[in-house]
């Protein structure tokens, strides 16, 4: 855009001479070509690169203070920020690919990632998969979808366990339940010595408390190529009726989210000993408990099924840097995400942003290895298992809670609920069982790379195996 201020001379410098109509039209078009031929020497032109990378959330502002380092290193790259909230960044996404107007990078939930794979929206990144080891595990399989690389970690989180120390120690943990059965132990002591109204609160609404469950009990959710639920079998089952059995038993109360009046105040007085939640909760946790309970909690890491592991299983989560297929600017893009890759730059937006680097090395940072309330999430993040990668999940999760809710609540049997959730999860990947059988039978290794199945044939594959 050409913009140009034009402000008339002080009467003095005018001229006496009368121009006529035609001399003044004359100069006028004179003046304004010889303008446009200079380029507007008020404005030069702009000869970077401009690279579009959509941001989420508050990450969005956050991450503007990175950028100023990338450009002195890539003094001919501009990148342009613009920031979407979470809860409209995956129809705006979604709108842009059909509208063709994608930007070059774009930060992503991991849980998006199949569906953005199955329209082949997404860049394979494999050509920058440097230092892979440095990476968990877990959050690194987010990443990949049938084989390929499609996104780099960029921030993590899990949920570990958030516990009352001081009432823990009193009945003989102080550094929480390392196992299934010292977790139920431990809350039957809480009851029966009525050390706390409940011994865990477990919101009915959400299905992560249940997953974690079910993954400690090695779970994979959906059979190998995610095509139907596994929530019969006897993996789930086993992590179904423990989760089941902690409020019949009168260890947690049927509450959902929406009937927790103030969850910090509550888990001040008392009202629970424990609480599965994620990172963020670290902070809100300092900042809303009151100064005499800062000393009265603690992390741990998710007790193990049984003694032979070291920790449960948790969700990998978090945040990944993507670069879209139709972007004019890979390299550039792919610049990027290497400079918000580095250990230091995670760091730094750790400090900014308190969202957890992807990286191992960056926790030896003092700021993170210093903080007693982060350890159980550096040890929980060695394992983590990602959600099974097809694009209902956020649907079958839905069920899960649905159904696990109505057992705790004691309206169904849990066998029943089983027997329902795996009837749910078959009919909403009911298409993908058929779109898969299509692309098997006109797809047998005969198609050329530009005509490759729109839904990789592997969309699955959540389960890790983790020495014991």
């Amino acid at each position: 855009m050409l913009n140009v201020e034009c402000r008339p001379r002080a009467a003095a410098e005018r001229s006496p001479i009368q121009h006529s109509t035609f001399n003044i039209q004359h100069s006028t078009f004179a003046f304004l070509l010889a303008l446009l031929l200079a380029g507007c020497s008020a404005h030069p032109s702009d000869n970077k690169e401009h690279l579009e990378f959509w941001a989420l959330g508050t990450e969005g502002e956050l991450v503007q203070k990175l950028m100023p380092e990338f450009e002195r290193r890539n003094p001919n790259i501009h990148v342009v920020i613009q920031q979407i909230p979470w809860n409209a960044a995956h129809e705006k996404l979604l709108t842009a690919y059909v509208g063709e107007s994608t930007p070059d990078v774009s930060l992503m939930g991991n849980t998006w990632m199949p569906e953005f794979v199955a329209i082949r929206a997404l860049d394979d990144l494999s050509a920058i998969a440097k230092q892979k080891d440095d990476y968990f595990r877990g959050i690194w399989a987010t990443n990949v979808v049938g084989g390929t690389l499609y996104g780099i970690p960029w921030y993590v989180d899990t949920r570990v366990l958030f516990y009352r120390s001081d009432i823990l120690a009193s009945v003989g943990f102080p550094r929480g339940p390392r196992t299934w059965a010292e977790w139920r132990e431990a809350m039957r002591r809480i009851r029966d010595q009525k050390k706390s109204r409940w011994g865990i609160l477990l919101p009915t609404n959400q299905y992560e408390e249940l997953t974690v469950l079910a993954f400690s009990a090695h779970s994979p959710l959906l059979n190998a190529d995610g095509t139907r639920g596994a929530f019969s079998q006897p993996p789930f089952s086993d992590a179904f009726l423990f989760y089941v059995s902690l409020f019949r038993d009168g260890f947690a109360p049927k509450v959902s989210n929406a009937e927790i009046a103030n969850l910090y105040q509550q888990f001040a007085q008392g009202e629970f000993t424990m609480y599965i939640t994620g990172p963020w909760n670290v902070g809100e946790f300092r900042r809303r408990l009151p100064p005499e309970m800062q000393d009265k909690w603690a992390t741990a890491p998710l007790p193990a099924r049984d003694a032979s592991e070291p920790t449960g299983i948790s969700m990998a989560g978090g945040g990944s840097l993507v670069v879209f297929r139709a972007s004019k600017h890979k390299a550039a893009a792919r610049k990027l995400i290497e400079f918000l890759s580095e250990p230091q730059q995670q760091v730094r937006f750790y400090e900014l942003s308190g969202d957890l680097p992807a990286r191992r090395s960056a926790w030896q940072s003092p700021v993170l290895a210093n903080d007693t309330r982060f350890a159980a999430f550096r040890v929980q993040f060695e394992r983590v298992a990602p959600l099974p990668k097809v694009p209902e999940w956020e649907q079958i999760a839905s069920a899960m809670y649905d159904r696990g809710e109505a057992a705790a609540r004691g309206t169904i049997a849990p066998k029943a609920a089983l027997a329902q959730l795996d009837r749910r999860a078959d009919e909403l990947l009911e298409k993908r069982r058929w779109m898969l059988s299509r692309q098997s039978s006109n797809h047998r290794g005969t198609e050329s790379t530009e005509k490759k199945p729109l839904c990789p044939l592997r969309l699955c594959g959540s389960s890790l195996s983790f020495a014991k």
